[in-house]
């Protein structure tokens, strides 16, 4: 057994014997040989750190002084030392425990079966001792590996399967009206749609809620973003995120100072993310549930926000069939809302419940990644989108007398939208004296897609490396609404995207339902250091009913389809992972009253 510290150091000897070889026959570094033998003759005052208990590390010191080790390596080498030292110490510790314990017990056996006053001395072999201390030394080995407890400042196993991630992004962003805009601005009808409805012949003659169309903004906006990644095993992750956001908004996570109360009043943070995920056959296949980032390929804002969430499941596979080609698909069903519980009641009338009207996004995807050579890589993808249920229907006729009525085809109205697609009326009212007999007030309103949506969506990238590290990148996308039905935009049933009248003429509707966009990118393909840069130009139209307005990019034109315009940008590394950005957006209407905007972007970002 170990009798004393020494004894317990024994797992330093060798590195001791070797460290004292090195001292004994290496010169100091810039040192002849004669100098050496001189300095062996002349004792000196050293006034290096005081002396250890631990041979090993005094012998460590004095190579440092020498100059024949550096400091960093000599502590390494001390953190070696005295991390095997410890654990020799504590088996040696537990070893003469149970030693002590396995005597004690021999000896009580032996004194139960012998006559009172029989002395006996408790004799343990060498070899037994030998065993006892490897296996002790063993134990304690393991469980200083599987707790870290050996080494101060290292995470236990299980939080090293924990990954933590950030952002934040400091924005100005200033909003510029030409004149000439329609001073009334293009009607809000999210708002109607997500709050009461709407009485256009109401008494006190108030205009329905619009957007801001001729009054220049600037604003100082904010977005921080916290997640966590963990690793379950089997292939098996969970994540979370939370992110910033004046509102429950699917694209956008910024937060205006000033907004919500002002006076320094503290921000809502919202999940962002929250999901799990299984990949398996060695990453080529992943399967998503909760609420996760975009599936499918996009390389632009065209259809997708950039950071959208998808609530719901989806699988994504690929293969690389032969080196350079790898084909991919994705499929995935996403519930985009949910008929409350209680809803359908009407106290003007039976006070029934109405059938669950529940709407989904089913999509695919299918494309490829090629890589040429080194230097060129192209990829291609097509989508088909399937938006269920999320075309308004007219009610069966309704009896309205406040506006807490509700009727059967209510829930049929977008629970979200941007600006752009086209609208009708939904409510069939019945005609009353208590309405003026269908001229009003008291025809109260919700307001519901003329449209169906099945977009489909061809994209492409193309990476030109020759000049690597900078990137000629060409990016375009272009959409379909296959659903479309230019019949259904009958002008007077319609509320919006009709060409003004002139000279008495009637509207008649202007929109449409395709879409493209194309850029170029020149530089670096992704900014992570210090000076990498990189420019891009670009343009895009996108037509009334070509997607879905509610989840397109929220910055250009400030949201929504029904745009066309250039934009421009670039971006500048300031440190490791630390950039700056500039964007400048320019979009006008495609139909409907006039409208235009331009957009200036200036943000500071950082990522951990």
């Amino acid at each position: 057994m170990f009798k004393n510290k020494a004894d317990a150091d024994w797992r330093a000897i060798p590195l001791a014997v070797s460290l004292c070889a090195l001292a004994c026959a290496t010169p100091a570094v810039g040192q002849t040989a004669a100098e050496t033998a001189s300095a062996k003759k002349r004792p000196a005052v050293s006034s290096t750190k005081p002396t250890s208990p631990n041979a090993t590390i005094n012998l460590v010191n004095l190579l440092v002084q020498q100059g024949i080790l550096k400091e960093e390596q000599a502590q390494t080498l001390i953190k070696q030392a005295e991390d095997e030292a410890y654990i020799s110490r504590q088996a040696a510790k537990d070893a003469t425990a149970k030693a002590d314990d396995a005597a004690r017990a021999a000896s009580a056996a032996a004194s139960a079966g012998q006559p009172p006053g029989t002395r006996h001395v408790t004799y343990v072999p060498e070899i037994v001792k030998r065993q006892l201390r490897d296996e002790i030394r063993k134990e304690v080995m393991a469980k200083a590996q599987s707790e870290n407890w050996a080494s101060p400042g290292a995470y236990p196993e299980w939080a090293r399967r924990i990954h933590f991630y950030g952002d934040a992004r400091i924005r100005y962003q200033g909003n510029y009206f030409p004149a000439g805009n329609d001073p009334f601005g293009t009607q809000n009808y999210n708002a109607i749609n997500t709050g009461s409805p709407f009485d256009p012949f109401n008494a006190s003659g108030i205009l329905p809620p619009s957007y801001n169309s001729t009054q220049n903004r600037n604003q100082f906006r904010l977005r921080a973003r916290l997640g966590m990644e963990a690793d379950l095993y089997n292939g098996f992750t969970a994540g979370l995120r939370i992110a910033t956001g004046e509102n429950s908004s699917p694209v956008s996570t910024n937060q205006t100072f000033g907004n919500n109360g002002g006076d320094f009043s503290k921000y809502a943070l919202w999940l962002d993310r929250g999901y799990l995920s299984y990949v398996a056959w060695g990453g080529d296949l992943k399967l998503s549930a909760g609420r996760f980032d975009n599936p499918f390929w996009s390389p632009t804002d065209l259809v997708w926000y950039r950071e959208l969430g998808f609530d719901g499941f989806a699988v994504q596979a690929r293969h690389e069939v032969f080196e350079g080609f790898t084909p991919f698909a994705v499929a995935g069903a996403f519930p985009i809302y949910n008929t409350d519980f209680n809803a359908g009641i009407n106290l003007a009338t039976d006070g029934a419940r109405f059938p669950s009207h529940d709407k989904w996004l089913f999509g695919g995807q299918v494309g490829f990644n090629a890589r040429f050579n080194p230097d060129y890589a192209f990829r291609f993808g097509v989508a088909y989108y399937d938006f269920t249920n999320v075309q308004g229907q007219i009610s069966s006729p309704c009896l309205v007398t406040s506006a807490s009525d509700v009727c059967d085809t209510d829930l049929t109205r977008p629970s979200f939208a941007q600006k752009g697609n086209t609208y009708m009326p939904l409510r069939s009212i019945i005609q009353t004296a208590a309405n003026n007999y269908g001229a009003g007030p008291g025809l109260f309103q919700y307001l519901g897609l003329v449209s169906q949506y099945r977009p489909l969506v061809a994209s492409g990238q193309l990476d030109l490396g020759h000049f690597h590290p900078f990137h000629i990148v060409l990016d375009g996308e272009y959409v379909v609404n296959t659903a479309f039905d230019r019949n259904l935009m009958n002008p007077d049933i319609i509320v919006n995207n009709l060409s003004p009248s002139v000279n008495g003429s009637l509207p008649v509707f202007n929109g449409g339902n395709q879409g493209w966009l194309g850029r170029v990118t020149v530089g670096s393909r992704e900014i992570k250091h210090l000076w990498d840069w990189n420019v891009h130009a670009g343009y895009k139209y996108l037509e009334s009913d070509a997607t879905l307005d509610a989840f397109v990019d929220s910055d250009f034109g400030l949201g929504g389809t029904n745009l066309k315009g250039y934009f421009l940008g670039g971006n500048l590394g300031l440190s490791e992972n630390v950039w700056a950005t500039m964007r400048w957006m320019s979009a006008n209407n495609i139909a409907g009253n006039p409208y235009a905007v331009d957009v200036l972007q200036v943000d500071l970002n950082a990522r951990f």
